[in-house]
């Protein structure tokens, strides 16, 4: 398999993007979710950016993690018009030590990973590796990528075990924090809903102000039973919030069509078979 990263004008209406480079928990996700094949790798600003012009069928992004909450990408997906959320993947993680063959433990003297991931692993690296330097890297990929092409053999990445195989590295611990403690959600975003499939879930985004979100929430409470909330910055003022919620049920249900009619503070931003 061959996955690249790719400028906006290579890719294709068949295909499905992801966060590169490959190697990240992202494009594991994708290879559960679609197989190996029509994937390819764009960078954060492309990803979107073929999403919106439809140059991609669908795109997957981690949006919520069971240890950080929302992630930044989910304010990617606010930001955009006319694209619906298609499907949720929960998918628990367990980390893997990547480093160069060879490489032991002892040696590794820089642990590079995503920044979620370094929270998500920090247990772990603070009673096992307490000494080593902790680097931020773009993505799993990216800090696989960049422990692969290192000079010397002193650095590793947490990442998934299939970022081994592509960038010819090898496990030198697996399983790391794996848990329902460390599990992370993906939404994937196309621009056709779903039909109801009988076990649904909608995401609305709630844009108030702190008069009136007590209001919002007792309507919709009345409407569909809501599964969670998590704010967002409202980038106006400070008594303007944002709140992306999920609730039970899909758009086209007679309660949650009429509470989207009646009120314009609630936006939809997708519905969903659900998968917890």
């Amino acid at each position: 398999m061959t996955v690249l990263t790719m400028g906006v004008s290579s890719v294709t209406s068949a295909q499905i993007g992801y966060l590169g480079p490959a190697g990240s928990w992202t494009h594991q996700a994708c290879m559960d979710l679609f197989g190996e094949a029509n994937l390819v790798a764009l960078d954060r600003h492309a990803l979107f950016k073929a999403l919106s012009a439809k140059t991609v069928a669908k795109v997957c992004v981690p949006v919520t993690t069971s240890v950080v909450g929302a992630t930044p990408y989910m304010d990617d997906v606010l930001a955009l018009d006319s694209v619906h959320v298609v499907a949720e993947y929960p998918k628990t993680l367990g980390y893997s030590l990547l480093a160069k063959p060879g490489t032991r433990k002892d040696d590794v003297r820089t642990v590079v990973a995503h920044p979620v991931a370094l929270e998500e692993v920090k247990p772990w690296l603070d009673q096992e590796m307490p000494d080593v330097e902790r680097k931020p890297a773009a993505s799993g990929g990216a800090a696989a990528k960049l422990v692969a092409e290192a000079t010397a053999s002193d650095m590793a990445a947490m990442g998934p075990p299939s970022a081994a195989r592509i960038y010819g590295l090898t496990p030198i611990v697996n399983g790391i924090e794996e848990g329902p403690h460390n599990t992370t959600r993906w939404w994937v975003l196309g621009h056709v809903m779903p039909s109801p499939s009988g076990n649904d879930k909608t995401s609305l985004l709630l844009t108030v102000n702190e008069a009136d979100f007590k209001s919002s929430l007792e309507r919709l409470a009345r409407s569909a039973q809501i599964l969670a909330v998590y704010e967002r910055p409202g980038k106006k003022s400070l008594d303007g919030h944002q709140y992306v919620i999920d609730v039970v049920g899909h758009a086209t249900q007679p309660d949650i069509a009429k509470l989207l009619m009646d009120r314009r503070e609630f936006r939809l931003l997708g519905s969903y078979p659900r998968r917890y």
